[in-house]
């Protein structure tokens, strides 16, 4: 019994001498903390240690006591964007944290086209990289993972940009936080956590969808493959909940080409993935994503309702959309090699309503109403600012049709920020659609220079089925 008794107290002791303050990856070297905010670090340690944190920007040294289930948090605040600066935190053994930037932190999401990188033949990331180095710019790569339930910690580490670290990084997410450093002179933070291929089903968390009949019902439809997960939250728990209680301004998304088969409840699924984030974060932060590229998909049109559903959740809050139909060179390439002014486009969003930029053009002309005037129809749109513009001397992509359903190619005259549509073989015109097929792309801008989404004032049903 005494022996049994000693090596107990032997066990004991000799845990508590090892025991160590741990902090998740991305609580790191090299990070960037957001600016002016209540930020929060955190960690493991032996219940009930004490832990002194000090702050090399104001000097001043904060403690906190970890748990009985050996977890610690602590808030502190950052100042104005700056650095590099050290955080020493101090228990039973000492970490220092160095070459730590105060600025804005971005996630960048989504599947392949928000993934792709050097490493799959981009021209643009390959110019960048003989000039590349900046130390205003860090990444945190997070690897393919996933897991049944929400993780606290993730396999990555903070690195700052250059060319090694820029290669795997997503070329769309570079540009847009290098767009961002340069015109805001802060220190940028780009946290990637992507994965060709995947539905949004598996980057929202799991509950939202399984307490949703439709959302449900939708991922119940989606095809298993060999190369990514399907089930719904996987992604979510082991890529994206262990940032939940890092400070983050906002977040940039591009992915929906694998939801083109359930695009009927794309919107209501992005719209609750976003919630979800936010209700992790417990922050509405801004979430700016691409419309899907103009591709040939296999079935008819299911391309245009996805970009549809897209432009259906610029109506929730505190969220922006990047048109991106013109950047398409080939329409048999889901990828588009020109990811330089994608995240330009994301980037201008941010700048205009998160930073507050003025004489930023970022919103693409979207269509608001029709009237029809005989046999005309007349097309409003918002965000036309000083009128449309046709870059050949006729419209394409454009359709018009009356009640038999039946769309024929249009005639159009431009009258500042209106269309005027008509075509001989419709007397009573009835509805029109423009770029909507899953590989148009049409030649209408606003004068500012972005592409006018592509639309439909009807809400007929619309031939999906597979092209022979």
């Amino acid at each position: 019994m005494k022996k049994t008794l000693a090596s107990f107290f032997l066990v004991f002791i000799t845990a508590i001498s090892f025991a160590s303050i741990r902090l998740p990856n991305v609580i790191g070297s090299n990070m960037v903390l957001q600016q002016q905010s209540t930020t929060k670090l955190w960690g493991w340690a032996s219940p009930a240690e004490k832990i002194f944190i000090t702050t090399s920007w104001d000097n001043k040294t904060d403690s906190v006591i970890a748990t009985r289930d050996a977890n610690w948090i602590k808030e502190i605040q950052t100042p104005a964007a700056g650095g590099p600066y050290t955080i020493t935190l101090k228990g039973q053994n000492q970490i220092v944290l160095s070459n730590v930037m105060i600025g804005e932190v971005w996630v960048c999401s989504g599947q392949s086209n928000m993934e792709w990188s050097y490493y799959h033949g981009l021209q643009d990331i390959k110019d960048e990289l003989p000039n590349c180095n900046n130390a205003n710019i860090r990444f945190f790569n997070i690897p393919k993972t996933t897991s049944t339930y929400p993780q606290d910690d993730c396999n990555a580490q903070w690195t700052v940009c250059d060319s090694n670290t820029l290669k795997a990084f997503s070329a769309v997410g570079y540009f847009f936080g290098k767009k961002l450093n340069k015109d805001l002179n802060v220190a940028i933070g780009l946290v990637n956590s992507n994965w060709g291929g995947t539905p949004a089903e598996v980057w929202t968390p799991a509950d939202v969808v399984n307490n949703d009949a439709s959302l449900k019902e939708a991922a119940s439809k989606l095809t298993p493959a060999a190369w990514w997960p399907y089930l719904p939250g996987y992604t979510y728990n082991a890529m994206i909940s262990p940032l939940t209680n890092y400070t983050i301004a906002g977040a940039i998304w591009y992915q929906g080409e694998s939801n083109t088969g359930t695009a009927s409840t794309y919107s209501p699924l992005l719209n609750a993935m976003i919630d979800g984030w936010r209700k992790a974060w417990n922050k509405e932060f801004p979430f700016y994503y691409v419309q899907i590229a103009p591709y040939k998909y296999g079935n008819k049109n299911i391309g245009a309702l996805l970009r549809e559903a897209q432009t259906k959740s610029l109506s929730h809050s505190n969220v922006g959309m990047a048109v991106i139909s013109d950047l398409v060179a080939d329409t048999n390439n889901i990828h588009p090699t020109n990811k330089r002014d994608v995240g330009l486009r994301l980037a201008n969003w941010a700048l205009a309503q998160t930073y507050h930029k003025d004489g930023i053009v970022y919103k693409s002309p979207i269509y608001k109403s029709i009237s029809i005037q005989k046999d005309k129809a007349v097309i409003d749109f918002d965000n036309a600012g000083t009128g449309l513009m046709a870059k050949d001397k006729k419209i394409t992509e454009l359709f018009i049709a009356g009640e038999d359903k039946i769309f024929y190619p249009a005639e159009a005259k431009i009258d500042n920020d209106k269309l005027v549509v008509w075509s001989k073989q419709v007397k009573q015109p009835v509805a029109v659609r423009y770029e909507f097929s899953n590989t148009g792309i049409g030649n209408l801008f606003g004068k500012e220079g972005l592409p006018v989404a592509p639309f439909r004032t009807d809400d007929w049903e619309v031939d999906t089925s597979k092209i022979q």
